[in-house]
This record gives C-alpha cells, structure tokens and sequence, in this order.
C-alpha cells in the first residue's frame, strides 16, 4: 500500500505544489484546505473542507479519513498567514491559523504517525523565530509556539524510533529575492522519507533561499 499524507492548507501555492510532488512520488493525498472549492486545482487523491481551528471539526475530519482511507504515514501542515505588530485581533487571528490549527490536527493524528511505519510530520515555520523584532512581535511569537508543539510531538515519537517531527524554516515563500520558491519546499518535504526517523525527529532545518541574479 502506498504512503498516506495529509497535507493542511492544500489550497495554498504551497499546498498545490507539496500535493503535486507526493502524487508523482506515488504518495496517496488527502488535501485538506478551510474551503473545498479552494482545493479545485489540487492534485490530490481525496479533498477534505475542514475548520481545522475546532476541535470537532478536527475529530470529524479524522473519523472520515481512517473510515474512507485508514490511518495515515505523513501529516503535512501548511495553514499559516501573516499579520504585522502587536494589536490583539491580529494575535487572535496568528493564534487561530497558525497554533490552533497545528495543535489540533498533529494531536489528533499522533497516534497513527506514531504506528506508521516512517510516520512524519511536519510544519513550516519562520526565520524571525531566531531574530523577532517588535514589529513583527505577534508573529514571531506565533510561530516560536507551534515550533514548541512540535518538539513536544517530536519527544512523543521519539519511544518508537519510527516517527519524526521535523520543522522546515523558511524567511518567506514563493518567489523574489529571500523567499524559499514552493517548488524547493515540496523537493524537501518528499525527501523526509529517506532519512531515518532517528535522525530527523525534533530537527529544525533551514531551506535556503533563492538568489536572484541581474
């Protein structure tokens, strides 16, 4: 049977492009996105609309997917957004996307990463995680929480030895001077399955970004 990933926030360039890369791989994917029509132009096996800040929503989405496909070997998490500052509805709003989401469904999807044979989940976090600044305080902060969570996830696999919770670090993505193009992220995320769960679990690794030559 091939590997099953679910891949969150499957609408996004990113998420088209990650889908993509693990269809060819010969990947089975569940893309996963906040609207279902947004999930139209996505290569996927099975799409999926679900609130993933709602914890019901979580369960229900989880239920559907061990009924309709059994349980799955990668979680791939790419809800995300950015919001400038300090304001409070914008902390709401990061909080929500940003930790919310990647709280409720590695949580509820844990317990099969961590049976699979090369379980793995994986989140992309920010660069400003390393350098916040107090303009960009909600944001940092965000992302320094769901890094948290995944180094927790990552100390709960680690038992097993067959799981892996690895963080991919990007300054920003898609295209220009500085971003990390989509394309390189979905080269990486497939590779996550070669390297031992050993070596990878709680890794933090820096893409690099692309240079652009006049």
């Amino acid at each position: 049977m091939s590997r099953l990933v679910l891949v969150a926030g499957a609408g996004s360039d990113s998420g088209r492009a990650v889908c993509a890369r693990l269809m060819d791989d010969g990947a089975r994917v569940l893309a996963v996105g906040s609207r279902l029509w947004q999930l139209a132009d996505t290569p996927a096996t099975a799409r999926y609309e679900a609130d993933l800040s709602s914890a019901s929503a979580v369960e229900t989405l989880a239920a559907r997917v061990r009924a309709e496909h059994g349980t799955i070997d990668g979680l791939v998490h790419l809800v995300g957004g950015w919001r400038a500052g300090r304001a409070d509805d914008d902390w709401a709003w990061l909080e929500s996307r940003v930790i919310e989401t990647f709280r409720l469904v590695s949580r509820e999807f844990h317990p099969d990463l961590a049976a699979a044979p090369a379980g793995r989940l994986v989140m992309v976090s920010s660069s400003t995680v390393e350098k916040p600044t107090w303009s960009n305080a909600n944001y940092a902060a965000a992302k320094a929480a769901a890094e948290a969570w995944a180094r927790a996830a990552a100390s709960g696999f680690a038992k097993g030895g067959t799981a892996a919770s690895v963080i991919l670090v990007v300054r920003s993505l898609g295209e220009g001077d500085g971003a990390t193009g989509v394309d390189a992220l979905a080269d990486r995320i497939s590779t996550l399955w070669d390297d031992p769960a050993a070596v990878l679990n709680g890794t933090r690794i820096p893409l690099a970004p692309e240079r652009l030559t006049t």
